[in-house]
């Protein structure tokens, strides 16, 4: 009994491990699918309105390294650069359920694996 509670739990902790990612992790994942990320298209992407209403900046700011507030919902927005939030791009999972969320908001699609790159590497300059 013990053993297989014991092995119950390395094998969550494992799982859990491989779940994790870093910003560094989900860039290199993205330029695979894409090619080399630019941080200066990323930057633009992030204050663009792309025809739409919106921008990234309309509710993350820019520089997005402090709280903000959703523009309709008022509902706070934690940091999206990883340096002002560690947090952030560190399950890959949760990125790619508010990449999608938030490019359908901003686009009207899903964001290319290229787009994600490059606002990623933009992302991780931000001080």
């Amino acid at each position: 009994m013990f053993w297989s509670l014991l092995s119950g739990i390395i094998l969550m902790c494992l799982a859990f491990t491989v779940s994790a990612a870093t910003p560094q992790d989900l860039l290199k994942s993205y330029e695979s699918q894409s090619g080399k990320a630019s941080s200066v298209r990323g930057e633009q992407f992030f204050n663009a309105k792309h025809g739409n209403e919106w921008s990234c900046a309309s509710c993350h700011e820019n520089p997005p390294n402090h709280d903000t507030k959703h523009i309709v919902t008022g509902k706070v927005i934690k940091p999206l650069a990883p340096s002002a939030n560690p947090a952030r791009f560190t399950d890959e999972a949760r990125a790619e359920k508010w990449f999608k969320r938030n490019c359908n908001d901003v686009l009207g699609r899903d964001c290319s694996a290229q787009e994600k790159a490059d606002v990623l590497s933009w992302l991780m300059t931000v001080k």
